[in-house]
This record gives structure tokens, sequence and C-alpha cells, in this order.
């Protein structure tokens, strides 16, 4: 697809946009003899870091500029780097390489390769650029469509079906996928019903329901909009699902047992009730784990069926989020209070 003038490809890969006038210094090297290699090599037109390197020519560390010229001549680089450096893969695309910028907020990042060896260097110059053209690209094809657009995919439909269209045919984008909302409040009002003589029985099960479906909503939600992002750059296969279920299962863990320690302990000082305080802290605690997994399994699942994940994940997941954590919530205080 052809760049607009002057305006990088949302979609490219980052390391065709990376500077390559940048020298590398072995990291066993003292500081004078880095500074001698520098004058004698040269460097490019903007150098905010240097990069250490090993015997391979792997990264093993970050030189910042100051740091390089106040220390003492005879020190070596291995005793003054910074060792715990932020790089960008190669595989990245220019949309992957802004959150970096603005996620950690560095000038620059060292772009690698598989085996860690810089292949080239990303400023902060063009996360400027994206900045400033933002508003240029809106007539440019959905692949690379502002990031404000996706938030409407994500409702259910396309900012550009609606633009300046009637009413109407507004109604007609819009309603099919409330549909999907109504359908889950209905399906969990009837859960609900069933349940109403354990939640007669502590009302203070009932003061929480709407904080337990907000929590899941936010977190299915925030784990939705990361897998999404995600598959713009990622192809769908078993070891990309195994390694995201991994780190999502350890994120959603920690997210449960933080929400439900807060809740729990909430209801136990104001209600003095430690079996709702345990029912209501530890179905937080389960359920988030679950929206978790919706939030990450329903998109990858559309995206493997060739299906726009960006459309139907939303009122899908946000729907079996809630289903899902009310039958944990009303089975635990039916379990508990019975």
């Amino acid at each position: 697809m052809p760049e607009l003038a002057g305006i990088p490809d949302l979609d490219s890969r980052v390391v065709e946009h990376a500077r390559k006038d940048f020298p590398l210094l072995d990291a066993e090297l003292t500081v004078a003899e880095a500074l001698d290699r520098i004058r004698r090599e040269g460097i490019g037109e903007r150098v905010i870091y240097f990069f250490a390197v090993d015997a391979d020519k792997r990264l093993v560390g970050v030189l910042p500029t100051r740091r390089l010229l106040t220390t003492a001549l005879e020190a070596p680089l291995r005793e003054i780097m910074v060792r715990r450096v932020v790089a960008i893969p190669a595989s990245a695309t220019v949309l992957d390489a802004c959150e970096f910028f603005v996620l950690y907020k560095f000038f620059a990042f060292p772009v690698i390769d598989e085996e860690r060896r810089v292949v080239g260097v990303i400023d902060v110059s063009l996360f400027a650029e994206e900045i400033l053209q933002a508003g240029e690209r809106e007539d440019r094809q959905r692949s690379a469509a502002p990031v404000h657009d996706d938030i409407f995919e994500a409702l259910g439909f396309h900012l550009e079906q609606i633009r300046g269209a009637s009413p109407w045919r507004v109604f007609r984008y819009r309603f099919p996928w409330l549909l999907a909302t109504v359908t889950g409040g209905t399906i969990c009002a009837l859960l609900a019903g069933a349940f109403e003589a354990t939640l007669a029985r502590s009302l203070v099960i009932a003061f929480f329901l709407t904080m337990v479906l907000g929590l899941n909503e936010s977190v299915s939600a925030q784990s939705m909009s990361v897998t999404i992002q995600t598959l713009r750059s990622a192809p769908v296969t078993w070891r990309w699902f195994v390694g995201a279920l991994r780190r999502e299962l350890t994120t959603a863990a920690l997210l449960g047992l933080a929400c439900g320690a807060v809740v729990g302990a909430i209801v136990w000082l104001w209600r003095n009730d430690v079996r709702a305080a345990c029912v209501i802290g530890g179905s937080i605690a389960l359920s988030l784990v679950t929206a978790c997994l919706f939030g990450l399994g329903v998109p990858s699942l559309l995206h493997r069926l060739k299906l726009d994940p960006k459309i139907a994940a939303g009122p899908v997941t946000l729907a079996l989020a809630d289903f899902f954590a009310l039958v944990i919530y009303f089975t635990s205080a039916w379990f508990v209070f019975r």
C-alpha cells in the first residue's frame, strides 16, 4: 500500500525506517578506547544513546551520552552501561514502535533481530511524525485507520459506516449488536432470578453485584484491546497462543487476587461478615481470570476463522464475561449460604 508523502505506514515493519548510522561499542572497551573509536569511525546525524555489544555482537547494554562523556577514561564500559535495555524486535510494526515511545518515554530504541543483534535504531522523530501527521490518515484504508476508530469497531461497527449516514441507517448498523447485549443481560437476569433465595439470605451479595460485573467488563475489555492490537502484527499460531495464554493467566491471577483481596477486605470491615467477604472476594478473583481468558480467546478465535475480531469481539466477549462472572458469583454464594 502506498504511503502518504513523508508519512510511514503504521503497519509497515519498523526496521524499514530504522537508522543505520550508529556506532556499536564492545562492552570490554574502556571509556577512552570507546571515545577513540567514536572519533575514528564517526557518528550519525542524531545520536542519543550508544549501545554496547558482546563478542558475538549481541546487545548487552546501553550507554547514555552524558554518562560516557563524564566518566573516568579508564573505566570499562561494562561497569557503567545500563544492562536492562528495552529493545524493539525487528518484526514489530511502526505502530508497535510508537507504543514503545508512549510506554517507556525514551528518546531512542535499538531494533534487534532474533539473536539480539542490533540491526537499526529508531529515535523519537518517528513518533513525532506520527503525532503531527495523524490527522492526514483519515482517508487511508482501514488497515491503517486512526486509533480512535478502533473504539467504535470494538463496539460492533466501523466509524465510516455511520459517518454522515441517515438515522435509519445508523440504527440498522447499531441495533443488531445492541441485541447481543440485551440477550446477555436477559440471560443474566434469569440467572439472578434462579438464585433469588440465595440473595435473600445475604443482601450484601446483591450490593456488590454491580461491582463484580463492572470489574469483569473492565478486565475483559482491557485484555481484548491488547489482544486485538497484537493480532495486527502477530500470526495466530499455537505457539503464539500458548505464550499469550501463559502471560494472560499470570496477569489475570495477579489482577484477581489483588481486586478480590481489596473488595473482600471492604466487605469484612463494613459488614463484619466473613462468609460474604470470602464469597465476594473469591468470586472476583476467579471471575477475573475467566474475563481475561475470554478477552484473549474470543478475538483470537475470530481472527483464526478469518472474521474481523474488532467488530464482533466486543459484544461477544462482554456478554460471555458477564454470564460466567454471575455463574461463579451466585454458585459460590449458594454453596456458602445454603
